[in-house]
């Protein structure tokens, strides 16, 4: 039969997926998600679970309107990344990450020097489209000047 409206229905738990975060790798992620805005209503949803429904998003390839009824809602975690992307926050945690990575492999967190390939530096190419277009203006010319005097 129905259950009764006193009883509390156990809430549904969500099988993970294999874009789901770890324990350890949300300990990394959580502290630079930003906080509620004062004055404004507590969050209703679950960070961890937005940063996992953009997780499966991005590896799935799929729509915001596909995610899987057991994440949060699209139009939610739409919200969250777009502004996110807005304020920098993605910035930060690719930063943040780059930082961890370069120190896992032995390095300073943050690079000393640069490189510039002066091959992939653009380069304005005003001088030679111009001695292409002097060339076929005077190879114009010239025959315009042929093509009018008489040949004896």
């Amino acid at each position: 039969m129905f259950p009764l409206l006193s009883q509390e229905i156990p809430p549904m738990t969500r099988r993970g997926y294999p874009s789901d975060l770890t324990d350890e790798q949300w300990a990394i992620l959580a502290p630079l998600i930003p906080p509620p805005h004062e004055g404004c209503r507590p969050r209703q949803v679950d960070m961890r679970e937005v940063i996992d429904a953009i997780l499966y998003l991005l590896r799935t390839g799929c729509a915001w309107r596909y995610l899987p009824n057991d994440l949060p809602p699209y139009r939610t975690v739409y919200y969250h990344f777009a502004k996110w992307r807005k304020c920098g926050v993605w910035r930060k945690i690719h930063d943040k990450l780059h930082e961890r990575v370069r120190e896992l492999k032995g390095r300073r967190a943050t690079p000393s020097a640069a490189i510039i390939d002066s091959q992939s530096v653009k380069t304005t190419e005003k001088g030679g489209l111009r001695a292409a277009m002097t060339l076929a203006r005077r190879l114009k010319d010239v025959s315009a000047i042929l093509s009018s005097t008489p040949l004896d």
